[in-house]
């Protein structure tokens, strides 16, 4: 089983600035299928901001194409998101997610990390 999905990085940085998010899935997995970020901004949704599969394929929200940057370790069941020209509006608490089986033709089980504070100030 999942023993933890641990995820860091945020902190406060001025308009322009730049962060890097990690996140990384622990335990006995089979494979991750997927991980991605969201973002919970004060009075607002979650969103998803940026998704990569297994194979590498990724998708982002509007807002951040050309900004920000999603890559992952597979060695490491871990996933990166570099942030540039960050915004006031892309403050938020960061969550990663996986989704991942246990085993081969084995459901998939979704995850979420405990959250990392981005704040961004204009």
């Amino acid at each position: 089983l999942v023993e933890s999905v641990e995820s860091g990085g945020g902190g406060l940085v001025q308009a322009g600035g730049s962060l890097r998010l990690s996140c990384a899935a622990s335990g006995r997995i089979f494979s991750i299928n997927a991980m991605g970020w969201y973002r919970q901004a004060p009075g607002k949704q979650r969103e998803l901001v940026a998704r990569i599969t297994s194979g590498g394929s990724t998708n982002y929200t509007d807002s951040v194409n050309g900004r920000f940057t999603i890559s992952r370790d597979n060695a490491k069941n871990t996933i990166y998101l570099q942030m540039n020209t960050l915004k006031a509006d892309d403050t938020a608490v960061y969550y990663c997610n996986a989704v991942l089986s246990y085993d081969r033709g084995g459901p998939r089980y979704m995850y979420w990390g405990q959250g990392t504070q981005v704040t961004v100030s204009s």
